[in-house]
């Protein structure tokens, strides 16, 4: 689970992983794989929604420069694209750690029915922690033999058990690892329509945030009206549009920072910073520090 820097390559996957991610870094391929964690040397972000279960073990996340501890047997959800490092691994027991990850790309994730509160609180950088009833060690490692199978009914069953547990969740009081830094969503009169609307404004920031990105190149994707766009996109993420775009933008820059040999500027002007001052200025009220101390911590 190390990320290698490849030369100075973008968050290069490692070789295992490889087959799950897309090019464009914003989505990738459906995957599920069970194996022995390792620490992860670098944070590193991709474009799934990443579900883990820790078997024989508890394990410790950074996720955005922000400690978060997993317990045993527990299924743990986050969006991907948020940076994250594996820091420790804690044995349970006398088995062997395992570790289950189920990558699922992130417009599945969006187009998935009935979950727009899990949907809204992930975008906003939520880790969602399933209570034991509704996901055990047993559920998952059926998941896992159908995934091998290479079965294609089977595996989207998995992924419709994987909605309906996502809905079950939420009939109750959810339970964040990570609270979301918007408030979930309750408004239940949006219809799956708008929800594409949003889908298709969120996968066209993250496709191109090296560019520079007004509201009106957004919002045009969706053919509707300007202003029309801007507030269904406020009124399901909970954030003004410019505001996500920021906050993708930051995100992606830490990433860089830690996980590529790029220069500082380069860094910048790959997340979308027209002006390093504004690079500076934006990343300091983020994260409290500097991009080169952010750097510094982990090269040293």
């Amino acid at each position: 689970m190390t990320t290698p820097r490849d030369n100075g390559r973008l968050n290069a996957a490692p070789g295992h992983e490889r087959h799950f991610y897309s090019t464009s870094r914003a989505f990738g391929r459906f995957g599920m794989r069970v194996f022995e964690p390792q620490i992860m040397t670098a944070p590193h972000w991709h474009g799934h929604v990443e579900a883990n279960f820790a078997i024989h073990h508890s394990m410790q996340y950074d996720v955005d420069n922000q400690t978060v501890h997993v317990p045993e047997g527990r299924l743990a959800v986050f969006w991907a694209s948020v940076p994250h490092q594996l820091t420790a691994v804690t044995p349970v027991g006398a088995h062997p750690p395992r570790l289950c990850n189920i990558y699922l790309p992130l417009d599945a994730f969006l187009m998935m029915n009935h979950i727009t509160p899990l949907q809204v609180a992930l975008l906003g950088g939520a880790m969602l922690l399933l209570p034991e009833a509704l996901c055990n060690e047993d559920m998952v490692r059926r998941w896992y033999a159908d995934y091998r199978s290479g079965d294609f009914e089977r595996t989207e069953v998995l992924k419709m058990e994987l909605n309906a547990l996502f809905r079950r969740a939420f009939t109750g009081t959810p339970e964040f690892l990570r609270a979301p830094q918007n408030d979930a969503l309750t408004d239940r009169t949006l219809s799956s329509v708008h929800i594409r609307h949003v889908i298709t404004m969120v996968r066209f920031i993250l496709e191109n945030l090296d560019k520079p990105l007004r509201n009106a190149d957004i919002t045009v994707m969706t053919g509707l009206h300007e202003n029309y766009a801007l507030g269904l996109f406020s009124r399901i993420m909970q954030i003004p549009l410019k505001q996500f775009v920021l906050r993708m933008r930051l995100m992606r820059a830490r990433a860089l920072l830690v996980e590529s040999a790029l220069a500082i500027t380069s860094v910048a002007e790959a997340s979308g910073f027209t002006s390093i001052s504004q690079f500076y200025h934006q990343f300091k009220i983020a994260y409290g520090t500097s991009p080169n101390a952010v750097r510094t911590q982990y090269l040293s």
